[in-house]
């Protein structure tokens, strides 16, 4: 059975989740990456595309102690799982995404990717080596159900969330807009990849708002 599956992110006004450097940035506030926490918490496992597994080197961990041992006493690891995909070449043992906290961790590698560099992760990580440069997410989202992920949390990039969604396999996206405008034509979008033409665009239904300071905080079930 296909896991519930959900987008998050923060973005600019003008829609950008990074600034044209395309390094991480801190976009919302505090009261929203609680709320982030909070969903964090409840995911079975988070999924992050390569560029920003290697280039933001995120920790994808549970930040509230307390949210933790609600998981621990609910038989669960206090973290979820770490996922992503792609050549994982540039991926280092020593890295925040490979080292920190206590979390699983599923790579699932290019075919195209190094094999001395396979035999140097997979003692930290369950790997498996999909065919074609970038992995099937269809096929992707099948492994992670036969490892018994219920819910799937996908934090980016665009690319990585542009593929998800064209694959038809989002239910639902939540977008923290920030009071800020980034601006920049090679500034990552929520959705970047190769677009939909007219037509054939993901349509939305809005189901919930929430203020949370100056940010708006808007969930859409996709339809």
């Amino acid at each position: 059975m296909k896991p519930f599956i959900f987008i998050n992110c923060a973005m600019s006004l003008d829609g950008k989740i990074s600034t044209v450097e395309r390094r991480q940035v801190r976009i919302s506030n505090d009261a929203d990456m609680e709320r982030v926490d909070e969903l964090r918490a409840g995911a079975d496992a988070v999924l992050v595309g390569m560029n920003t597994a290697v280039g933001d080197d995120p920790k994808l961990t549970v930040k509230s102690e307390k949210l933790r041992k609600e998981r621990v006493k609910k038989g669960l690891p206090e973290n979820p799982t770490r996922v992503t995909m792609g050549s994982i070449d540039g991926l280092n043992l020593d890295s925040d995404f490979m080292g920190h906290g206590n979390a699983k961790i599923v790579l699932f590698a290019s075919e195209d990717s190094d094999h001395a560099k396979i035999e140097e992760l997979k003692n930290r990580a369950e790997i498996f080596l999909m065919p074609g440069k970038r992995p099937d997410p269809e096929k992707v989202v099948n492994v992670l159900a036969s490892l018994g992920v219920k819910r799937l949390m996908i934090e980016g990039g665009g690319r990585t969330n542009f593929e998800f969604l064209k694959a038809g396999l989002v239910d639902e996206v939540y977008v923290a807009v920030a009071p800020r405008i980034f601006g920049g034509e090679s500034a990552p979008t929520l959705a970047d990849g190769d677009g939909f033409s007219a037509g054939k665009e993901i349509e939305l239904e809005l189901i919930g708002e929430e203020r949370l300071g100056d940010v708006l905080v808007l969930k859409y079930r996709v339809k």
